[in-house]
């Protein structure tokens, strides 16, 4: 028992550390922090995943205004005729169609090609 007294004596920060009500506050907080179902640690992971799935959400909202609107325009026959000769390379019978390549084209895929490998 001496040796607490001493121990109490020089530190007096471990009276208050002994203190069980201290004792129980420091096992909530470390609880409430770190085990807990719903701790600080997942609520902070939950939160990032909400902020990744409400930045997805603005971007597929984008793309569907982006969409309608390609819908919209693709309602005129004169424009699918150019989207058809723009996207798919489609011709009239008439027609023949020549695909140019430049040199600076075919380097970029080919070392995105190689990079992939």
């Amino acid at each position: 028992m001496s040796f607490f007294k001493n121990l109490t004596n020089a530190y007096p920060i471990l009276k208050i550390l002994a203190n069980k009500y201290v004792i129980v506050l420091i096992f909530f907080i470390i609880w409430m922090l770190f085990l807990d179902n719903t701790s600080y640690m997942e609520q902070r992971i939950l939160n990032k995943q909400l902020n990744e799935l409400e930045d997805n959400k603005k971007y597929y909202q984008n793309e569907i205004k982006k969409d309608e609107e390609n819908i919209k325009l693709l309602k005129n026959p004169d424009q699918i005729e150019k989207y058809a000769r723009e996207k798919y390379y489609m011709k009239r019978d008439s027609e023949d169609i020549y695909i140019i390549e430049f040199e600076g084209d075919s380097l970029n895929e080919e070392q995105s090609k190689s990079k992939s490998l």
